[in-house]
């Protein structure tokens, strides 16, 4: 069975989600979350961090499309600086709206990275639909049952993901040690 949990890129900020690095894949668009993945809950407009990686996408021909299960309202709010396509009530990690976005920015799954911060949602939403898997860890994670139920469930992935990739200091945030130094997980 494919591991559709597992992510194929791991970084500690979208910041580091670079043209560069997209480019080099092949890719033409991206898909991004934005609660905990560009900014946390609590922030309802873009700053000029994201403003400057979004026109540096831009700038390298790699089209934005925000696709997040947030409401409406605070999705088009965060979006109206922005200007970009945006999804609110997308289901993740139903496929339709990332096919949806897909057509609407001409791109295929081959060229499509999706941008999340959660496993459960966001990598198997994009893998599920033939793109590209990228996570981040969450900027500021909701600390409620069901969320901490939720990273608990991440983590084996997140453990198979270091094993194969190396582990990284951002990985603390799912309790992943460094095994490589002679820690346990």
């Amino acid at each position: 069975m494919k591991d559709l949990f597992t992510p194929d890129y791991m970084f500690a900020s979208y910041r580091e989600v670079t043209p560069a690095f997209l480019s080099s894949l092949g890719i033409k668009a991206v898909l991004s979350d934005i609660d905990n993945t560009l900014a946390p809950y609590e922030q309802p407009d873009p700053d000029e961090e994201h403003k400057a990686w979004i026109e540096a996408l831009r700038a390298a021909g790699i089209a934005v499309a925000l696709v997040s299960n947030n409401h409406a309202d605070r999705v088009e709010r965060f979006n109206a600086p922005l200007g970009l396509d945006a999804y609110p009530d997308s289901h993740k990690p139903s496929s339709k709206t990332l096919r949806v976005a897909m057509e609407a920015l001409g791109v295929t799954p081959a060229e499509t990275v999706m941008l999340g911060d959660q496993l459960l949602t966001d990598s198997y939403a994009g893998k599920h639909t033939g793109l590209t898997s990228v996570i981040v860890p969450p900027i500021k994670d909701k600390t409620n049952l069901f969320f901490r139920f939720k990273r608990l469930c991440e983590r084996p992935f997140i453990r198979k993901y270091a094993k194969q990739h190396g582990y990284k200091d951002f990985m603390k945030f799912w309790k992943i040690k460094n095994t490589t130094e002679g820690n346990q997980p």
